[in-house]
């Protein structure tokens, strides 16, 4: 792993002392975001998001399958993140490492968790046949908060996703029964300081990393907290404060971005 120079985290962690960022924005200020849906001709659904420099491809497939045993009249869902090496030289080809098993995790947390696909509408047939939904994430470019981008790749895609019905001969094709998404927002802290949608600097220099998913009335429906560090209850608070304001904004351009 890339470790960041003890000069850039006194750099980083002295402009935090004056209330500055690298990039000149605030605390709880995010890079632009940009989501761009249907990018994959061949995928379901699928999507790109850009914030700052750290890009995400999400594509949904679809199929059918055999329903979980505990849950004989549901759809399955499936999450799996990509890391590939060309997105950043800590990044190696081979099996899924443990920095992709987390990303797909989380991302998979977020949107089970808050029942975002309505999996009891994709069962064909009880205890024999259910639609599948396979949500792939590939890392295009990494400059810190994967998390952030992964989720709302994966939202994205998932609101433009067409059930396949028509190819498997179980009826006609229909739009991904979903609810109001979440929507993920990442701080971390470094140095006293606490920080949202951090920079890949910010991510290597941070001691502690909390992840706060919040749905469209302002309440939580999930939390990742990472790394060795710890906050104090009132950063806490104010995290899930900075999470619901930023979310309420980032949620405004994902319905702009899928046509709703």
């Amino acid at each position: 792993m890339t470790i960041t120079p003890s000069i850039k985290r006194e750099y980083l962690a002295k402009l935090a002392g004056q209330g500055k960022r690298e990039d000149d924005r605030g605390f709880d200020e995010f890079r632009p975001i940009t989501i761009e849906t249907n990018v994959i001709s061949k995928a379901e659904g699928s999507a790109r998001v850009k914030i700052g420099n750290t890009q995400v491809v999400a594509g949904i497939k679809m199929s059918v399958g055999e329903p979980y045993s505990d849950s004989p009249e549901s759809g399955v869902m499936v999450t799996a993140a990509e890391l590939i090496p060309l997105a950043s030289p800590d990044f190696e080809a081979g099996p899924p490492r443990e920095k992709a098993i987390e990303l797909s995790r989380v991302v998979d947390r977020g949107i089970r968790e808050s029942e975002v696909i309505e999996l009891d509408k994709l069962c064909i047939e009880p205890k024999e046949k259910v639609w599948v939904v396979f949500i792939d994430i590939h890392i295009i470019d990494y400059d810190g908060n994967l998390f952030d981008a992964a989720s709302l790749a994966a939202l994205a895609a998932l609101m433009t996703t067409t059930v396949p019905a028509n190819n498997f001969e179980v009826g006609d094709d229909y739009p991904l029964p979903i609810k109001e998404p979440p929507v993920s927002c990442t701080s971390v802290k470094f140095n006293g300081n606490v920080v949202i949608d951090p920079s890949l600097d910010e991510e290597e220099t941070a001691e502690a990393r909390l992840t706060v998913a919040t749905d469209q009335n302002g309440d939580i429906r999930a939390m990742q907290k990472g790394l060795n560090g710890s906050f104090t209850v009132d950063e806490i608070k104010k995290v899930i404060n900075t999470s619901i304001d930023n979310g309420k904004k980032i949620r405004e351009q994902l319905y702009k971005s899928v046509g709703k």
